[in-house]
């Protein structure tokens, strides 16, 4: 049978998607069912465990193929970037609305009124999707219900031109392994989310974003081709340039989304676990 990698394919000994069978073994093959985020974020972990680690995050307005629900977790297969894993069932609904905008502020706060006394109903991360009815004076409401401060959201026809000046306006954000909004992110969702702002789909691990984006550098001594929007690799690790001298990373040094120097991190980072650089690449993206 085929090898493959269980982050992206909805395949277990005992459960797999239909559309595997053939391809691999199981217990059983069932359809999927088509199912939308309603949480502001939620937890994506490779066990159905609360103390189980944390893999990626899906955020409101989401597309998720649910092939099983237990105990209050559903295994999905989210469509945004095809990771397999288990969330809160809580966090889903067969009702899809589809979205119209998305959150483009580090976060946004839901209101029961167009009134920003009024007490919040929850919290958006940036990223988050929302189906908007109207907009009246300064707010837009949103067809699940509540009102959003309407210059807190852009239009999903509207994708923002430059991925690397999204990406640092999370400078400061706290690093959180498995993480992509600014409430906590880490180095591969940093620039997953940054792109997605921009219109372009990116896997989420570094491991999948090597492989997949841009064009390769050559990696030289002193580094003096790079420019911004480039994206450093490590093993495990990377970054996005600023300029052709500084990187921004969100990092486990500073356990924060940080600009530095690239020559410094490239000197501390390879007397760690990560190593030497082991990939440039360039993407045919205006930044």
């Amino acid at each position: 049978m085929t090898s493959f990698d269980k982050r992206l394919t909805p395949a277990r000994p005992d459960l797999a998607a239909s559309h595997l069978k053939g391809q691999i073994d199981a217990a059983r093959f069932v359809e999927g069912v088509r199912m939308q985020v309603i949480a502001p974020l939620v937890d994506l972990k490779g066990s159905p465990q609360p103390d189980s680690g944390l893999d990626t995050q899906a955020l409101a307005g989401e597309i998720a193929t649910v092939y099983e629900q237990d105990e209050g977790w559903a295994w999905v297969q989210l469509a945004r970037d095809s990771y397999v894993g288990y969330m809160s069932e809580l966090a889903l609904t067969r009702d899809i609305v589809a979205s119209t905008h998305r959150v483009i502020t580090r976060a946004t706060f839901v209101y029961p009124a167009a009134n920003m006394k009024t007490p919040i109903v929850e919290a958006l991360p940036f990223g988050a999707e929302v189906a908007v009815i109207e907009t009246t004076g300064d707010f837009a409401r949103l067809a699940r219900g509540g009102f959003v401060f309407a210059k807190h959201l852009a239009r999903l026809a509207d994708p923002e031109a430059d991925f690397v000046a999204v990406a640092e306006r999370m400078i400061g954000a706290p690093y959180l392994w498995g993480g992509k909004t600014p409430a906590g992110v880490d180095c591969s969702g940093l620039v997953q989310s940054s792109l997605a702002a921009c219109g372009f789909a990116a896997p989420r691990d570094t491991d999948m974003q090597v492989r997949a984006l841009g064009e390769a550098l050559p990696i030289t001594d002193d580094l003096a081709h790079l420019r911004r929007g480039d994206l450093i690799f490590w093993k495990g690790h990377v970054g996005v340039m600023r300029d052709a001298d500084t990187l921004l990373h969100a990092n486990g040094h500073h356990m924060l989304v940080a600009s530095e120097p690239l020559k410094e991190a490239r000197e501390r980072i390879a007397r760690n676990s990560f190593g030497a650089i082991t990939a440039i690449k360039r993407l045919s993206l205006a930044v």
